[in-house]
């Protein structure tokens, strides 16, 4: 097998951003598990990735993953305590050249802030990131998740799954 046909099985094809968030009063632990749980991808062995897509991959609905499955993710992620607001969001656009798209960036933001921080914190970065390939950008997205902690812990995530 050639040494491209190898790497070639680590290229994303398919992709779904999810988001969730919850709160605990054991732990900030307890309160990411149960915030990785409610957006789906609680049952993963999650691995982080950076920011880039293949130019062919294309978003899909979020799908059931097998539980203990390897899953590369790019994440946001915040935790907090009892009263303060937390966010967490993901950005996604598609860098082209005369119209042809080259490849897809993808953007994380979190903290103790608002949701609309986070937005405008995305928008910024991703627009920031075409302007230093010197690239256009088309199909911009933001997915992000916001709560005010209402117990001891919160946590909030937002996640783009990559799919083989």
């Amino acid at each position: 097998m050639a040494e491209n046909e190898s790497l070639a099985s680590f290229l994303p094809k398919y992709f779904f951003v999810v988001k969730g968030s919850a709160v605990s009063d054991v732990s900030t632990f307890n309160a990411f598990d149960a915030a990785l749980a409610v957006s789906g991808i609680g049952q993963c062995n999650l691995v982080f990735a950076s920011s880039i897509l293949p130019k062919d991959a294309k978003e899909i609905p979020q799908t059931n993953i097998t539980p203990g499955t390897i899953t590369f993710t790019v994440m946001a992620h915040a935790d907090g305590v009892f009263g303060e607001t937390i966010s967490a969001g993901i950005g996604l656009g598609w860098l082209t050249r005369k119209d042809r798209v080259e490849y897809g960036i993808i953007a994380e933001a979190h903290g103790i802030k608002n949701e609309d921080d986070v937005k405008k914190e995305l928008y910024r970065r991703i627009r920031d990131m075409a302007n230093i390939r010197k690239l256009g950008l088309k199909n911009f997205k933001i997915v992000a998740e916001s709560i005010k902690v209402t117990k001891k812990y919160g946590s909030v995530i937002a996640a783009l799954v990559l799919l083989p």
